[in-house]
């Protein structure tokens, strides 16, 4: 086991990106501390300035474990499995069990590592006096410790259930980002009664570590709106801490079950097309298939952009049916989010709702784009369909043009079945239809500059998974991280920095035109419609320079 976990660390540890992660962090903390150390040799009484640095020092470390942390632990089975070394190991005298804790043990030493190096920046907060050492200190590196296993356990289950790192990856994103942020939505809504769903959701919130880090850090519940609620005897820290451990302990013991010769077999179907199938039973199908997966598609008519037909079939969220199901999920929870708009407009306002809306919105750009975009060329490098694609008679141009038509008329439809809550709200509202045109118009240069910057991204790197992390840890820092530095507004970033950050930020603009309390008193859409549109045009034009590059013979 310790040769496991000498060649996971070491194979960790030799990474580019595991090297600029830990140089990087270990700056930033280092010049946060430094440029919020007292000059005069004298430290405020209030302890105001401690307090400050240690409430963004340990944001910014859950930030850091959020979208770093899927990055190692997702593909550290997967790809073994694929190289075939995993096979090997099975067949030797290590028990499997063993091989698990080594890999596990391997990754979670590389993110303790990671909170290591902010000790030194964490115990200058403390020198400085204000910060409580069993009261803040341990708790938040408590929570974030358990943070750290809870998602190199997740990643390591997804792991051994993908069939590439890709999906792995996207998969383990996909997850953590859901369970961080979406899971925080329904008691958001449904707070203030005591009602059986509003304790479940009560619950299914402390799958999220951002409750917890705020009350560690003092800033109370997110999203009360005034409302008082009570976290019970355990707090927000304390839940988390027991549905985390609850989680975790029950996948290890799933993966355990699992982490032998049977990761190797894999069930065939009868591949039966409907095609193929006696007329009643295609008679059957028409009937209860809108879109039926088994049916054959014809052939590509000679106006269509092939390599647009291509990535639609191909993909697995790109076939008709899974778009239908995405659609219709979509549509489903922007009616149940309108109901509530409807039902509480009077406590909560407009504005509120239209911030949620926004939000919602957000996450799916957040969540969807990289993962569709992220893999639009570098997928193709890898898979080895980039030199089949140069064998044809199609430009750079076409083929770019190809493969984004594909990701945006995925996210079209995606974020248009969302709209029936803007609606609702304008019919509620009249006097906010001009606001909700503008807000559309934010969401729509967030959507087109999420899918260039994911695209150009991928034209940059030659394997996808890499290109997946990078194209999520950008999109996510302009959009959460901005967010960060205006919920620290006044204390210790003034007004014109905060408008300045946000102005890079089309949802801040968005939240801005909507009023959602916070965002009234800034100005973010002139400048961030410009910079959106600077953005996309130079990510555009880096996606074609790239792309022809590429398509050029060696």
């Amino acid at each position: 086991m310790i040769a496991i976990i000498r060649r996971e660390l070491v194979n960790v540890f030799r990474s580019k990106t595991s090297f600029a992660m830990q140089v990087g962090l270990g700056l930033i903390f280092a010049l946060l501390v430094v440029l919020r150390w007292p000059t005069e040799g004298q430290v405020d009484l209030a302890n105001t300035t401690a307090t400050e640095v240690f409430r963004i020092f340990g944001y910014g470390l859950l930030i850091v474990l959020v979208l770093m942390a899927p990055a190692f632990p997702a593909t550290s089975v997967v790809r073994e499995k694929n190289k075939g070394t995993l096979a090997l190991l099975f067949n030797s005298m290590i028990p499997p069990w063993r091989i698990y804790l080594g890999k596990l043990i391997g990754v979670c030493g590389f993110l303790f590592l990671l909170l290591i190096l902010s000790l030194p920046a964490a115990a200058a907060c403390m020198s400085m006096g204000g910060i409580s050492f069993y009261s803040e200190f341990l708790p938040l590196y408590g929570v974030l410790g358990l943070l750290s296993v809870h998602y190199a356990v997740l990643g390591l289950w997804i792991s051994c259930r993908a069939t590439s790192a890709d999906s792995s990856l996207k998969t383990t994103y996909f997850v953590i980002l859901t369970t961080a942020v979406v899971s925080l939505v329904p008691y958001l809504l449904l707070q203030g009664s005591d009602s059986i769903v509003t304790q479940l959701a009560w619950w299914l919130r402390s799958l999220s570590p951002i409750p917890a880090v705020m009350e560690i850090l003092g800033d109370g519940d997110v999203g009360n709106q005034g409302i008082n609620t009570t976290e019970g005897a355990l707090g927000a820290a304390g839940r988390f801490m027991l549905v985390a451990g609850v989680t975790t302990l029950a996948l290890i013991c799933d993966t355990l079950a699992r982490f032998n010769h049977r990761l190797f077999d894999k069930p065939r179907s009868q591949e039966l097309m409907a095609d193929d199938m006696d007329g009643r039973s295609q008679i059957v199908r028409r009937m209860f298939f809108v879109v039926d997966p088994q049916r054959r598609k014809s052939g590509i008519l000679p106006f269509f952009n092939p390599v647009l037909i291509k990535e639609f079939r191909t993909r697995k969220f790109g076939r008709s049916h899974w778009l239908l199901r995405i659609i219709s999920l979509c549509a489903i929870t922007s009616m149940i989010l309108a109901f509530m708009a409807s039902q509480s407009s009077e406590n909560w306002g407009p504005e509120i709702i239209g911030g949620i809306m926004v939000l919602l919105q957000a996450g799916l750009i957040v969540l969807f784009t990289p993962s569709l975009a992220a893999g639009l060329i570098s997928g193709e490098i890898e898979s080895g369909g980039w030199q089949l694609l140069q064998m044809t008679p199609m430009s750079a141009w076409r083929i770019v043009l190809g493969k984004l038509l594909s990701v945006i008329w995925t996210m079209a439809i995606v974020l248009s079945a969302t709209l029936p809550g803007y609606l609702v709200l304008a019919w509620i509202v009249p006097e906010k239809s001009s606001q909700i045109y503008q807000v559309l118009i934010c969401l729509l240069w967030a959507s087109f500059f999420s899918v260039f910057v994911s695209a150009a991204i991928s034209s940059l790197f030659r394997k996808t998974a890499p290109a997946t992390v990078t194209a999520y840890a950008v999109l996510s820092s302009m959009y959460v991280i901005t967010l960060f530095v205006w919920l620290f507004r006044g204390k210790p970033f003034g007004h014109r920095v905060v408008e300045n950050v946000l102005s890079i930020n089309p949802i801040a603009a968005a939240m801005q035109v909507i009023e959602t309390p916070g965002f009234e008193t800034f100005d973010l859409v002139r400048s961030n419609w410009v910079i959106m549109g600077v953005g996309c045009m130079a990510s555009l034009v880096l996606l074609i320079v790239q792309t022809y590059r590429l398509t050029q013979p060696r």
